[in-house]
């Protein structure tokens, strides 16, 4: 076996790491280096994270102790394959005591190398958790419905679709991602948002999963680090018609039985498939909903005609028979009376 002499101790070694035996080399290396004393600033409400200048959401504080770590550990450069194993204990509430252990391979050895360090925390409010108890907000989203009040089933939507927009762009670390507060009104609901960008996504995902539309109108409320500062009011409007609406369209009778995007429903008068645009709708009027209806007896079918006993008059009238009927003669269906006539429906009769 050829073996060569160690330049700094003089021994014969059969292997040189660098320019030096394995043990001067060891002598000398550092895998690692930890202050004995670490410092985390930490929100006392929400638990985000102050590093590098910015707050960012870390989850708990254990969670906090491991990421300051993580940043204060220097490890060698020139080292491979590298594993870190932190320990965190607990001793307070503001301190605890962290044994971290690292393994790595430096020119084919391997290397092993045990520190200990404090974190001691300090708590204060973050930047988002300050905006919101001072009532900060960019943006006003004004829930509103066209020619109608909301009803309380669309107002709570809203606020659970903007709770959701919120929590996932807080996920994606926009600090800005909150509703400073909520006001119910008789005619909608008034949202006001951390950020106007957040009031933005809240507002198109109300469009995609309710339909309707919004509109922005900006207004200057101050300046910051040379740069106008804008408020917007979004105007949130909910579509006119809703499932179970009956309404008169060009002398037409539709149930409308879906409406996010495109208004679809069934034309009572004919039982033909309707569907159209909100946008082609003007003129349209809201005649009566479903929870109107009434039961009435079945009296005859004929082909596409029935025959029902009024359930005001008492006499037997002949209208237009609903699709996917299942009742016979002596049966009683749910019907409409409106000021264009008395219609039937189809589904279940009302209570």
């Amino acid at each position: 076996m050829n073996s060569t002499v160690c330049p700094k101790c003089g021994k014969e070694t059969g292997k040189l790491l660098g320019t030096v035996c394995k043990d001067c080399f060891f002598e000398q290396f550092h895998l690692a280096e930890l202050p004995l004393v670490l410092h985390a600033k930490m929100c006392s409400k929400c638990n985000a994270y102050f590093n590098r200048g910015k707050w960012t959401n870390i989850g708990n504080a254990e969670n906090v102790v491991n990421r300051c770590v993580e940043n204060a550990l220097f490890v060698h450069k020139d080292v491979e394959d590298v594993e870190i194993c932190i320990e965190p204990r607990q001793l307070t509430p503001y301190m605890y005591r962290v044994h971290v252990e690292v393994d790595a391979g430096i020119m084919g050895e391997p290397v092993h190398q045990e520190l200990d360090t404090e974190v001691r925390i300090t708590r204060e409010s973050c930047d988002m958790c300050s905006r919101m108890s001072g009532g900060y907000f960019e943006g006003i989203i004004q829930v509103r419905a066209t020619n109608r009040v909301p009803t309380e089933d669309e107002k709570g939507q809203c606020i659970a679709i903007a709770k959701n927009v919120v929590h996932h762009m807080q996920k994606k670390g926009d600090r800005l991602a909150f509703i400073t507060d909520s006001l119910d009104l008789k005619e909608g609901t008034d949202l006001y948002i951390g950020s106007n960008n957040t009031s933005n996504h809240i507002c198109r995902a109300i469009v995609e999963e309710m339909g309707g539309s919004f509109s922005e109108s900006p207004s200057l409320f101050g300046q910051k680090d040379g740069k106008d500062l804008y408020r917007i009011t979004f105007s949130m409007r909910l579509p006119e018609f809703m499932p179970g609406d009956v309404i008169h369209f060009k002398d037409r009778i539709i149930e409308v039985t879906n409406s996010p995007r495109r208004i679809n429903g069934i034309d009572l008068s004919n039982g033909s498939r309707f569907n159209a645009l909100p946008d082609e709708m003007k003129g349209a009027t809201r005649i009566a909903q479903r929870s109107d209806a009434v039961t009435a007896v079945l009296v005859a079918i004929e082909d596409d005609d029935i025959m029902v006993l009024d359930p005001v008059t008492y006499k037997t009238i002949t209208i237009k028979k609903p699709l996917f009927l299942a009742a016979q003669a002596g049966d009683e269906i749910a019907v409409l009376r409106t000021e264009y006539g008395l219609f039937a429906l189809s589904g279940a009769n009302p209570e």
